[in-house]
């Protein structure tokens, strides 16, 4: 089971980053370590792959367990919006190639990582999805 992240910046800009593995955006995130909570897995995904601290835990957004959503793993992510804050500059460049903020006119929807695009637009829909 996994995170994904919507991080929001004070200014309403959404940070993404680009992986390393396959060379696209996608919203940041990973796998709960054993032993770890999900807002334990939340702020060290988000400092990890962005550099940001977390300020506020927003919403919930979805579950997102279909087997197909990822093709290294069947995994299931909750999708949770996120407020942060701090410098964009990935500690993880191990998987992470470049963070970046956009604005919600500039989101690179349609050629995102995984399913990061349904979860981007059901977040952007303000809709609340299991799937």
């Amino acid at each position: 089971m996994g995170v994904t992240l919507v991080p929001k910046l004070p200014d309403g800009r959404i940070v993404l980053v680009l992986r390393r593995d396959c060379r696209k955006w996608s919203l940041p995130g990973g796998m709960v370590d054993w032993g770890e909570d999900i807002p334990t897995t939340i702020r060290r995904e988000l400092k990890e792959e962005t550099g940001l601290d977390l300020i506020r835990i927003g919403r919930l957004v979805g579950v997102y367990s279909s087997p197909h959503r990822d093709p290294r793993l069947h995994s299931i992510s909750v999708l949770v919006e996120v407020e942060a804050t701090g410098r964009l500059q990935p500690l993880d460049t191990a998987e992470v190639l470049q963070v970046k903020s956009f604005s919600q006119d500039d989101l690179p929807l349609g050629s995102l990582a995984h399913d990061h695009d349904r979860q981007l637009q059901d977040y952007l829909s303000h809709r609340t999805i299991i799937s």
